[in-house]
C-alpha cells in the first residue's frame, strides 16, 4: 500500500539546514507518537529555535554535557529534557552534527489518539489544551527521557515520527520573541506560530527568579 504524500515521513535532509529555515516550516506538521496503549498524532502549531553554542538561550551555549549531547549529533533525532524537577520537554535536532541547533514543539492540536492524551492531561479543560504548551504536549503524548535520541525520520513502528503533515502557509506564520528567555537572547524573535490557532500556548517574557532573603 503507498502511503500519501501527507503520511509520509519529513527526510533527514528537511533537519539538515539552519534552524531558522527548518522552524517557521515544521508548523502543520504531524508528530507521531506511538504509545503502548496506541497512536496519538498531533498537528504542530507553535515552536521555538535555539541555535546551539551561538545562542545563549540554548541548553548548548557552554558546550556538550551528558544532558545535551544528542544536540551535538546528527539531524532529525529528538533531544527530550527534563525541567523543574516535574516536566519534560521535546525537542528536533536541526543542521549538520555538531552546530547543536534545536527546535522546541511548543504546542500543537491533537487529530488522533484524542482519548489516550485525555487520560494523561486530565487537567485539561478541553481538548484544545492538551498540547497547549510544551510540558503539557509531552505529556500529552508520553514523551520523556527514555526518547531521548529517537531517529524521527524512521519508518513505521517507530516510537516517534514527523510527518509531511499540511505544512502552514507563509501567510499563517507569525513570529516573535521566544517564551522565558530571557538576557542576551531574550530579544531574538525565533518563536513561530499558526495566527489565530486556538492550540497557541500565551506567551510570557522573562521573569528573574526573586533571591530569598
Amino acid at each position: 500500500m503507498i502511503e500519501s504524500p501527507d503520511r509520509m515521513p519529513l527526510p533527514r535532509d528537511f533537519f539538515d539546514r539552519p534552524v531558522l529555515d527548518v522552524a517557521p516550516e515544521l508548523l502543520g506538521r504531524t508528530l507521531v507518537r506511538l504509545t503502548d496503549d496506541g497512536p496519538i498524532e498531533l498537528r504542530l502549531t507553535e515552536v521555538e529555535a535555539y541555535a546551539g553554542e551561538a545562542d545563549p538561550g540554548s541548553h548548548a551555549y557552554r558546550g556538550r554535557t551528558a544532558r545535551n549531547g544528542v544536540m551535538f549529533g546528527p539531524p532529525g533525532h529528538a533531544y527530550v529534557y527534563f525541567t523543574y524537577g516535574m516536566w519534560h520537554c521535546l525537542n528536533l535536532v536541526c543542521g549538520p552534527a555538531g552546530m547543536a541547533s534545536g527546535i522546541l514543539l511548543r504546542a500543537g492540536e491533537v487529530l488522533e489518539g484524542t482519548h489516550l492524551a485525555r487520560k494523561r492531561r486530565i487537567s485539561a479543560r478541553n481538548d484544545m489544551e492538551l498540547a497547549k504548551g510544551p510540558a503539557r504536549l509531552a505529556t500529552a503524548l508520553d514523551i520523556d527521557r527514555a526518547l531521548d535520541g529517537t531517529d524521527v525520520c524512521a519508518g513505521p513502528g517507530a516510537p516517534l515520527r514527523i510527518l509531511t503533515g499540511t505544512p502552514a502557509t507563509s501567510e499563517q506564520v507569525r513570529n516573535g520573541p521566544r517564551t522565558g528567555v530571557g538576557g542576551e537572547g531574550a530579544g531574538h524573535p525565533w518563536r513561530y506560530w499558526i495566527s489565530d490557532d486556538p492550540t497557541v500556548s500565551p506567551y510570557r517574557p522573562h521573569a528573574p527568579r526573586r533571591r530569598s532573603t
